[in-house]
């Protein structure tokens, strides 16, 4: 198996790197509800709302991460989140996933100047879990993950 190359995604990649999503959605059990419209936008439009390397071999996406800044003034800086990764079943355990995750902390620091990475982890995926912590992630203590959906912001929205 010849190694994957990694690049930057462009606009012209959206509909890949949705498929590449929507198979991660799948994996996790999760309905996906983006459109390639809805990523090309998100990732390419006036205000970039996150940045994307794929995972190539040859043709094909073998791998994807998907992530965004966010600024912490707990943790004294700029702090990138990683919101997706995933990796072709067929390659998972070639060292693809930490190769991304590299990736990102370098064009993360290039980009923003962040020095430290959060994503979250689905707890019915404990090899996920075992994964980043053998690259060294520890789980937040004393927080708790909050949502609000759509119809919570409309609301919020329309408060003065």
């Amino acid at each position: 198996m010849t190694e994957a190359t990694l690049r930057q995604a462009t606009r012209h990649d959206a509909g890949r790197l949705n498929h590449a999503l929507a198979q991660l959605s799948d994996t996790l059990g999760d309905t996906h509800h983006a459109s390639d419209a809805q990523i090309a936008a998100a990732g390419w439009g006036p205000h970039p709302a996150f940045r994307a390397i794929l995972a190539e071999q040859g043709d094909r996406v073998v791998g994807a991460a998907l992530y965004s800044p966010s600024f912490s003034t707990a943790r004294g800086g700029a702090v990138v989140y990683v919101s997706d990764l995933w990796v072709d079943t067929d390659t998972r355990g070639s060292g693809l996933g930490p190769r991304l995750l590299a990736a990102v902390v370098r064009d993360a620091q290039a980009t923003w100047g962040a020095q430290k990475m959060k994503l979250n982890v689905y707890h019915a995926t404990p090899r996920a879990r075992s994964f980043y912590e053998r690259l060294g992630f520890a789980p937040a203590n004393g927080q708790t993950e909050m949502h609000l959906d759509a119809t919570g912001c409309a609301a919020l929205k329309e408060t003065r």
